[in-house]
């Protein structure tokens, strides 16, 4: 899954080779859609993310050029502006009714145990761009380098969300501010 490939893979994108979208999607929605799932907390709304990222590859695949930055990072900063979007379009939705209130409850399925599905719940509760480093350096495993670029900050920039994160989950999770 190297620079290389993906390379590879681009050009044959940009020269119109179905064959080669094909490989692209296999090699790269896993990860898009744990991205976008994360960032979301909708698998509805992770698959539209994925395929937008896909159908904005395969537009500017001929015009992308090795140097410019790695393919991942890039794709990464498609799907991430594309959650962004999302995420603004969300707080922007406005009402004449006041929103029902969430019922706080453990959900009846859940296990006590359910550590997964806590984190995920205390994840979508932390600020976004906390959230954006922690899914891109723990569940996306890309370094603190790449990581910082593909949020466009600088490595302490990453760092200090990384630490801030952390401790908001930590609250959430151990101070008792969790879902249990």
């Amino acid at each position: 899954m190297g620079a290389v490939p993906d390379e590879e893979l681009v050009r044959r994108i940009g020269a119109g080779d179905p064959a080669a979208v094909q490989a692209m999607v296999a090699r790269k929605l896993p990860r898009l859609l744990a991205l976008a799932t994360r960032m979301l907390g909708d698998a509805a709304e992770a698959e539209d993310v994925a395929q937008e990222t896909f159908l904005r590859i395969w537009r500017h695949a001929s015009g992308w050029r090795r140097g410019r930055a790695r393919f991942d990072t890039w794709i990464h900063r498609v799907a991430l502006n594309l959650c962004h979007d999302r995420l603004r379009r969300r707080r922007e939705w406005t009402t004449d009714e006041l929103p029902e209130v969430a019922d706080e409850a453990p959900l009846p399925d859940a296990l006590p145990g359910d550590e997964e599905r806590r984190v995920s719940q205390a994840l979508q509760r932390i600020a976004p761009r906390q959230r954006e480093a922690i899914v891109l350096v723990y569940y996306q495993e890309l370094s603190n380098i790449e990581a910082a670029s593909a949020m466009q900050v600088s490595v302490d920039a990453l760092e200090s969300l990384l630490a801030r994160g952390r401790r908001a989950l930590q609250a959430m999770l151990i101070g008792g501010d969790g879902d249990d």
